[in-house]
């Protein structure tokens, strides 16, 4: 039961982060620029958690100083680096080649836990991360032949591929010794006050002045930010690093349908073969779980 509740954290993780898109059109139109949008989503997820962690899980602002450097790479690396090479990949390559380059993480993370970690190399895996690239490569449209590229951004997007997975390795490192809630909020301590560096004040004041601006930001912390970051890690607790990473492909699902919905883009037949592919995925892994399981016990 606690490993079907861990995929369900997974998936829904994914979701939220897929709803990202919204915010930040949202806070993109009010004329919010990069620094601020960084600024607000880290530190403001961090004076959430604060607050809900001060009432609820005091523990967390205690750590031990040598597990330090964990928590200064999850929140450097992996949030605050990963928004400034992801942003700036946006602005060489289309949104599409961008989107592509980002979803290298789940093949990061399986290479990565098959060394640090022995984590099997299974044929079910296998099939299920190459079914879910070719899913997030159909989903962004680069097919219908709009995509754009430069050499540097192809290299900021690899970047941002190994940022996006690199959560996922400083977690089960400090997951061996801490609680997720603990996981979460040190990582954000380190993103959001590194994040202060990027802020122009003077420009942010009369956004968050006006409701479509407040609302674009409530959402970008709460709904696509510590929501996504909490279900992500504790489910982390019952589910293997690289099936986890997979299965967060349908983030780029969801946006994609959050596009053709709210904002009516284009939904074409090669988008809609891409989310059966990413869907096809997730199934793929979650019916092997129990087969995977007994094959270790034997």
């Amino acid at each position: 039961m606690k490993k079907s509740i861990s995929y369900i954290f997974i998936l829904l993780s994914g979701i939220c982060w897929g709803c990202i898109g919204l915010s930040n059109r949202m806070l993109t139109q009010m004329g919010m620029g990069l620094g601020n949008r960084v600024f607000v989503r880290n530190f403001g997820t961090l004076v959430v958690l604060t607050v809900v962690f001060g009432l609820l899980h005091r523990e967390v602002f205690r750590i031990k100083l040598r597990h330090l450097p964990i928590f200064l790479g999850s929140g450097l690396v992996s949030i605050l680096l990963l928004s400034i090479v992801y942003f700036q990949c946006q602005t060489l390559c289309s949104l599409s080649v961008a989107a592509i380059l980002l979803y290298l993480a789940p093949s990061f993370v399986v290479l990565i836990s098959a060394v640090l970690w022995k984590t099997p190399l299974t044929g079910r895996k296998l099939a299920a991360l190459g079914i879910s690239l070719v899913g997030c490569v159909l989903v962004s449209g680069v097919l219908g032949g709009g995509a754009t590229a430069s050499l540097p951004g192809i290299a900021l997007g690899v970047a941002s591929g190994l940022c996006y997975a690199s959560y996922t390795v400083f977690a089960h490192y400090g997951m061996a010794h801490y609680s997720s809630y603990t996981m979460i909020y040190w990582t954000f301590l380190v993103a959001g006050l590194g994040s202060v560096l990027l802020a122009d004040f003077s420009a942010l004041g009369p956004i968050l002045r006006q409701p479509k601006g407040a609302l674009g930001c409530v959402l970008v912390i709460v709904l696509s930010t510590a929501l996504p970051y909490y279900l992500y890690t504790k489910g982390l607790e019952g589910v293997e690093s690289g099936r986890a990473s997979i299965i967060t492909n349908i983030e780029p699902v969801v946006e994609s349908l959050m596009g053709v919905v709210v904002f009516h883009e284009r939904m074409t037949g090669w988008m809609i073969l891409g989310v059966a592919c990413v869907l096809g995925a997730v199934m793929l892994l979650a019916s092997g779980k129990e087969a995977d399981g007994a094959k270790q016990r034997a």
